[in-house]
């Protein structure tokens, strides 16, 4: 019970106190309306009185609504339970002159406003509405915004005034111009800089219609500049063609052709120099690793491109930017192994042979909201244990010595369900995390969660594989995993590095753009930010087995479109066994 109650403090602590206030209003409203029905009921005159004060609750509702949500219709679901409460104060008013009818809905209508109050309180959004300013006027309350409930500020040493210093002339040109792409792009790079996962952006204009640059999908939206191949950085340092079309095999550029110069400067130079900065790579290292790839979709118009041919001399030609942008985006999903969603199931057990068996690892979530709010406040997921009890028990009956967890491009949810997996798999107790709050810059843990120890099958041999869109509570759970011995972590790159709580929305002038970051905090054993990067994106939850990335690797994910990371796995585990 005291993880329950600590936990359910952490919740009020990091929930909007202003909408909590607004709230605590309504339900002050209807407690004197009802006390007033007492004093009133028998008075005719006072008696209306009354029933037209019963609408003031919903008054209330709406001046909030006007306040916080016009501009923003997204914000409604946000605030469905308070305004609820304000419907509910209606219902006693029907029953007002029935004395049993009355006391019938005023207790059930009690209970129903404890309960949505209660609830709202515990998780009041901290949602932010400049849908009304300019843009410059909604780029610097989004500074304000975040400067107050951004929980990793300290930590990532963001100095946010002096980056709003740095963006607001970009602002200011496309408030000149009304141009909401040059707009959403300066609050994208402004994003950038922070260096978290959990950080992005979004916009509700019609690109197409301010650009003819190209976009795809890839957490949030990506612009792209298509010549016909993209480009990967092997171990050895050698950069490599990708996902290669007809146009540049015509030239002479195939599948696992090494490129030596990008736009006339040696390509090495050219990424370190070159390739675009995505806020999405917190790990400096992982942001390297595909910085080639990165590079390949930033150049509008005509690239000058060096190469090895086939007879081993340089060549060079220039390469016209193409219309169809597809090289990237198959190039990226290759290096993720994106799955179809069909395929793609969570919690999906299979045996690889007749010794590894393989669990899928997506997300960490299920279907049942109070399963998953009860597993958060008291740091035990029942539900997910026995999930997953059942799923290893299975697998073992069919003949597994060796287990695969796979991770990758795990999208996170409830790190409590990481937990329970955890638990199956040691014999021993030891801290998960805290949930906490940032007070005067400083971090106070306020739920200390553990892992009591089934230790069912504590001795099976598991390897688990990760990526860089392995993030959240994936990225909580690959730490997890790697902190047991009989659990090796292992990936081409590292998981992401973020696992704060999300929970800030910040909608910008017009409704055009919006921002999110997290405003919950997740605190490790020392009482620092779990997981997530420092100002010098380290990662502090590294890989213990670097899976080998050379021309072999590469030819295999890019151009056979094989699962090289999983074939390499197994083959780890088994030896190793």
């Amino acid at each position: 019970m005291n993880t329950f109650f600590s936990s359910l403090r952490h919740m009020f602590a990091s929930s909007n106190k202003v909408h909590i206030v607004w709230c605590s209003a309504i339900i002050l409203v209807m407690l004197i309306l009802a006390v007033l029905h007492h004093k009133w009921k028998d008075d005719t005159k006072k008696f209306r009185i009354w029933r037209v004060m019963c609408l003031v609750p919903l008054i209330i509702c709406g001046v909030h609504a006007c306040i916080y949500v016009v501009g923003a219709p997204m914000f409604l679901g946000s605030f469905y339970m308070m305004y609820a409460i304000g419907v509910l104060a209606l219902i006693p008013m029907l029953f007002a002159k029935r004395r049993t009818g009355y006391r019938i809905t005023a207790v059930l209508t009690g209970l129903l406003i404890c309960f949505c109050g209660l609830n709202f309180c515990a998780s009041s959004p901290n949602v932010f509405n400049h849908s009304r300013e300019s843009y410059t006027e909604s780029f610097h309350s989004l500074v304000q915004d975040m400067d107050k409930y951004y929980v990793l500020k300290e930590w990532k040493e963001i100095d946010l005034p002096a980056l709003e210093a740095e963006y607001m002339p970009m602002v200011e040109e496309a408030e000149k111009e009304q141009d909401p792409v040059k707009f959403w792009k300066a609050v994208e790079m402004f994003c950038i800089e922070m260096h978290d996962g959990h950080i992005g952006t979004g916009f509700s204009f019609d690109y197409s219609e301010y650009s003819t640059e190209k976009l795809i999908p890839a957490h949030g939206f990506v612009v792209v500049h298509e010549h016909g191949l993209a480009m990967i950085q092997l171990d050895n340092n050698d950069v490599i063609a990708v996902c290669t079309s007809s146009e540049v095999n015509a030239v002479g550029i195939e599948d696992g052709t090494v490129i030596t110069k990008w736009n006339g400067k040696p390509v090495l130079q050219a990424i370190a120099e070159d390739a675009p900065d995505r806020g999405i790579f917190p790990v400096k290292a992982n942001a390297d690793r595909v910085a080639a790839l990165e590079l390949s979709r930033s150049v509008e118009g005509t690239v000058e491109v060096s190469f090895i041919d086939k007879s081993g001399k340089e060549q060079t030609v220039t390469l016209e930017e193409l219309e169809d942008p597809h090289t990237f985006s198959e190039a990226r999903d290759a290096f993720l192994h994106t799955l179809d969603p069909q395929e793609d199931v969570n919690y999906s057990t299979k045996m690889l042979d007749d010794k590894c068996g393989y669990l899928r690892l997506n997300a960490e979530g299920t279907d049942s909201g109070l399963h998953d709010t009860l597993g958060y406040l008291t740091g035990d997921h029942k539900w997910a244990k026995e999930m997953f009890r059942e799923k290893l028990r299975d697998l073992k009956s069919q003949g597994m010595e060796y287990l695969v967890i796979d991770l990758r491009n795990n999208m996170g949810g409830l790190d409590v369900i990481g937990y329970m997996l955890c638990d199956l798999l040691t014999d021993k107790e030891w801290y998960c995390q805290g949930l906490g709050v940032r007070k005067d810059g400083k971090y106070v843990s306020q739920s200390d969660q553990y892992i009591h120890g089934d230790g069912e099958f504590a001795d099976l041999k598991v390897i688990a594989l990760t990526n860089y869109n392995c993030a959240s509570a994936g990225d909580g759970t690959s730490l997890l995993l790697s902190k047991l011995p009989n659990v090796t972590l292992a990936g081409i790159t590292d998981p992401n590095g973020c696992d704060q709580e999300t929970g800030g929305v910040s909608i910008l002038s017009g409704g055009l753009v919006l921002v999110v970051y997290p405003t919950g905090l997740v605190l490790n054993e020392d009482g620092k930010p779990n997981i997530d990067t420092a100002a010098d994106r380290v990662s502090r939850d590294p890989v213990d087995v670097r899976i080998p990335f050379d021309y072999d690797a590469a030819m295999k994910i890019f151009r056979d479109k094989e699962d090289y990371e999983l074939e390499w796995t197994v083959k780890y585990v088994e030896d190793k066994g």
